[in-house]
């Protein structure tokens, strides 16, 4: 484990060494262990909260009289917030300290979630999601590098596919809590966030007592900054998951009425039940998938990812409850599988005091991803119909991944012989 960065305590005044005093020797190993993974709860918790409201938007829609374009909107206004916020806070904790950033950060979080549970209307929708978009924001970079500083191993790709699964799974519970909460507890607009509360509380705990950390570089203001070196694999492992994370917008916001749609009921589990078996099929894949070079699991990923986004409109066509299941299914193991993949190629390529700032412009793209095609399916949704929105949604992207992953054959057969000529 990297410890270069870790203030152990040894050299403040008033800290005893416990090898000098008699006491237990500590284990760094087992504490670096407690710390990696009260972090990963800190990110699933945050991600959690973000997408509680995900079964509950056809409600938010008949209770305010939403149009499905406002709806997307209000989802949307997480991502607007969002960026800004990873580019100015993210890289802040590279300065100051991975801590003095995600106390608030989820002092921000808690906010919005609070927000939530006492809306009254679309203005509080749209406030409440642009806190949550705030504390994200903040919070998604520095976590990300702190996984990577805190792995008791040092082993980069394992804090990696952690960081991939607590994600995805914090996206996944999210809704099925959601919907659990509202379909079946008292104050159905109201349980799930204070739920989500209590949830915040041992997050809290668990990064107060995080070890400080030095501050490796100066903070400053700055537009996404890639460095020479990490550019080539940034544009390709960037626009994979660009692609991948827009289906991911897809399913939190308009999937769970299609759904409702197609099986003619009404039911909050349901559709919520769609989007966690769509989530759970990427962290799955992403645990199958963990160890190997990582533009593997991108070029796996993104021929899965076009044929369950064809299944997905084939669904809407044939009204086929089966064809949906295969279609959540396969789209959520090729999501898992290229997010994996770019997650890690961008992560090994970062040094490690432009890590968090590296990231943080990584996740810009993830965001963008999930917030703006959106807006365009809600608009779509709005005019045309929801289902006919989505098949037209899933045969676009599911042509754009090909079209990437015949880009990234070229050049790998392109790199292939310029490494068979230069040595003959």
């Amino acid at each position: 484990m990297r410890t270069d960065h870790l203030d152990t305590g040894r050299d403040r005044p008033g800290v005893a060494d416990s090898s000098a005093t008699g006491g237990p020797k500590p284990s760094p190993r087992r504490a670096s262990t407690w710390r990696f993974w009260a972090t990963a709860y800190t990110l699933l918790i945050l991600l959690t909260g973000t997408n509680l409201p995900t079964p509950l938007y056809r409600d938010y829609e008949d209770r305010f009289g939403l149009s499905p374009l406002t709806t997307t909107l209000i989802f949307a206004a997480y991502v607007v917030v969002l960026i800004p916020s990873l580019l100015l806070v993210g890289p802040l904790s590279d300065a100051i300290g991975r801590r003095r950033v995600l106390i608030p950060s989820l002092a921000v979080a808690a906010l919005g979630t609070v927000g939530f549970a006492l809306a009254s209307g679309p203005g509080w929708l749209f406030a409440s999601r642009a806190l949550q978009g705030l504390a994200i924001g903040a919070a998604a970079g520095p976590l990300t590098a702190a996984l990577t500083e805190l792995e008791p191993t040092g082993d980069h790709r394992r804090a990696a596919l952690v960081s991939t699964v607590v994600t995805v799974g914090g996206m996944g519970l999210g809704p099925v809590l959601g919907a659990l909460l509202a379909q079946y507890g008292p104050a159905p607009r109201v349980l799930p966030f204070v739920v989500e509360l209590m949830l915040l509380i041992p997050a809290a705990v668990a990064i107060a007592l995080l070890p400080d950390t030095r501050p490796t570089t100066r903070w400053r203001p700055r537009r996404p900054e890639i460095p020479p070196s990490v550019r080539t694999v940034f544009a390709t492992s960037g626009t994979a998951t660009f692609l991948a994370f827009a289906v991911i917008g897809l399913f939190l916001t308009l999937v769970p009425a299609y759904v409702a749609t197609l099986a003619h009921s009404a039911n909050l589990v349901l559709g919520g039940g769609v989007v966690a078996l769509m989530l759970a099929s990427s962290a799955i894949a992403q645990l199958v998938a963990y160890g190997r070079p990582s533009h593997s699991p991108e070029r796996a990923g993104l021929p899965l990812l076009a044929t369950g986004l064809g299944l997905l409109a084939l669904a809407g066509t044939l009204s086929s409850p089966l064809v949906l299941l295969a279609a959540v299914v396969v789209a959520g193991a090729g999501q898992g599988l290229v997010y994996l993949g770019g997650l890690a190629a961008v992560n090994a390529s970062a040094t490690a005091d432009r890590r968090a700032g590296v990231l943080s412009s990584f996740y810009v793209i993830t965001y963008i991803g999930v917030g703006v095609p959106i807006i365009g399916v809600g608009f779509l949704a709005t005019i045309l119909d929801v289902t006919v929105a989505v098949r037209y949604f899933a045969g676009v992207v599911a042509v754009l991944c090909l079209a990437l992953l015949f880009v990234l054959g070229r050049a790998r057969r392109r790199g292939e012989e310029e490494c068979r000529s230069s040595n003959p």
